[in-house]
């Protein structure tokens, strides 16, 4: 036999609506704060106001420049007979071949 559906009292419904408000703002205070990181942390970044989609962007093409150095810094010191661990060389190398490829 079903249970029958009781109307909910206005202070639940007002209780949970304050509750998923306060999470969403929470949620988008985290998401800001680390938007504000990454443009403290991503050159060209410092003091602009920003577009989320910018900030992305241009975190994305420093990260690639940054992987592309790190590539060309292994490649050195193996030509100059030096030794790179192979987990270090597999990370840079993977991602060199799959540029698109994300983790989750």
């Amino acid at each position: 036999m079903a249970m029958p559906v009781l109307p909910m009292r206005n202070h639940d419904l007002l209780r949970r609506k304050r509750s998923k408000t306060i999470s969403h703002l929470k949620r988008r205070q985290a998401i800001r704060e680390g938007f504000d990181r990454l443009t403290e942390l991503v050159p060209g970044l410092e003091g602009q106001g920003r577009s989320e989609g910018l900030v992305l962007k241009r975190t994305v093409d420093y990260m690639r420049e940054q992987l592309s150095e790190r590539k060309a810094m292994v490649d050195r010191i193996e030509q100059a007979g030096g030794d790179v661990d192979e987990k270090h060389k597999r990370a840079l190398y993977e991602q060199a071949t799959n540029p698109g490829r994300t983790r989750g």
